[in-house]
């Protein structure tokens, strides 16, 4: 089971790390590997915290895996990086959304939003730390924030053989297909801009 990766997506309710998710098993199962993948929900269908795990290999026996298992992550908020960061390897990448999301306890005064997220990660990992919202917005819809950092992820999947470009095209609703294809390139170019 050595040639096994896994992949921890992490994120609030609404911000679509399950459409991530579903976007790489496509493309897995298309190169021909075995793929198995797990989908936690939060409290609520938005606010919740989300975490989705993929496994992919020439045989997967199952989607779950343990603490300092995760090849790579990728955190559509910046909090949920840090909440979820002893899932990833030491050797792992870290894809960050510089974004948040204020939670009850936060949005109320009671706490304050955690300062130094994305440079704590930094301190730990390989960490690719992207303004997915800011660059969604730019192209004219937030909610394809998701997809801009799945583009930021893709190279660091190791999968070079799979167009995922494509995997996109054929997975998003044609009415978004276009947006969709920009938010991709524009995630993968501010990633192989931040190498």
């Amino acid at each position: 089971m050595s040639n096994v990766k896994s992949a921890l997506l992490v994120g609030v309710g609404g911000q679509g790390a399950i459409l991530i998710s579903k976007i790489m098993s496509g493309g897995f199962m298309q190169a021909g590997y075995d793929v198995k993948q797990s989908e936690v929900h939060g409290m609520a269908q938005r606010g919740g915290s989300v975490s989705t795990q993929v496994r992919w290999g020439d045989k997967v026996y199952g989607p779950v895996f343990g603490r300092g298992e995760a090849d790579i992550m990728v955190a559509l908020e910046k909090m949920e990086a840090v909440r979820y960061a002893e899932f990833l390897k030491p050797t792992g990448v870290a894809v960050i959304n510089d974004y948040a999301i204020k939670s009850t306890i936060i949005a109320s005064g009671q706490e304050a939003y955690p300062q130094g997220c994305i440079e704590a990660m930094e301190k730990h990992f390989r960490t690719i730390a992207v303004p997915a919202s800011d660059m969604a917005l730019e192209l004219g819809n937030a909610k394809c924030m998701n997809v801009v950092l799945f583009g930021a992820m893709c190279d660091s999947l190791g999968c070079p053989e799979i167009d995922w470009e494509q995997v996109v095209a054929d997975t998003v609703p044609a009415k978004v297909r276009d947006l969709n294809i920009k938010a991709f390139r524009a995630g993968r170019a501010a990633a192989q801009k931040a190498k």
